[in-house]
């Protein structure tokens, strides 16, 4: 779904044997459905969470039916739909140096962000959402993921080009993620 993607994810996914449709920010969940996609793919995009609500909606829809891999708003847009809540950083998270804790591996990964929001991670559902990464400069949120269904988020790019491309294995997750779920 577009939200404002970069070129590099669609080139990321295809690089790893994706056939991509790409749909506006504004398409349905019956939509996307109809077309039997493998999974959905929530992309990144400019601007304040909150003032999207048909797309908190559509995503809404699609939970639990296809599996789901968001990035940075696409991530915003997740925890809301989890029934989380967004807050306006201070002073946001921008460029290609900041230190993220992966909470499953103990591994620290250098991120590119560019963004001004962030969902509050008190405020989704414990039994439901597991954090996975936390910004180390500020201890922010900055991935999750459903604790039974094939859903997961990031708060930064990692699709980076020029780089860092720490993260650029959240990819291959997403395709395990969609062989897994495809063979059901």
């Amino acid at each position: 779904v577009d939200f404002g993607m970069k070129h590099n994810i669609a080139r990321h996914l295809a690089a790893r044997g994706c056939e991509l449709q790409v749909v506006p920010a504004r398409t349905r969940a019956e939509e996307i459905l109809a077309a039997n996609p493998h999974g959905v793919f929530l992309s990144n995009g400019p601007g304040d969470p909150a003032a999207v609500p048909y797309a908190v909606e559509t995503i809404r829809g699609l939970i639990g039916k296809k599996p789901i891999f968001g990035i940075c708003l696409g991530h915003q847009l997740l925890g809301l739909a989890f029934g989380g809540r967004t807050y306006k950083l201070k002073f946001g998270h921008r460029g290609g140096n900041q230190p993220v804790k992966n909470l499953k591996s103990g591994g620290v990964e250098i991120t590119s962000q560019n963004h001004g929001f962030c969902v509050d991670l008190d405020t989704l559902p414990p039994g439901e959402v597991e954090v996975t990464h936390i910004n180390l400069n500020d201890r922010s949120l900055e991935g999750m993921r459903h604790r039974r269904l094939p859903v997961f988020s990031v708060q930064y790019h990692p699709e980076a080009s020029a780089g860092p491309h720490d993260s650029a294995y959240l990819f291959d997750e997403f395709m395990t993620m969609m062989d897994h779920y495809s063979q059901e």
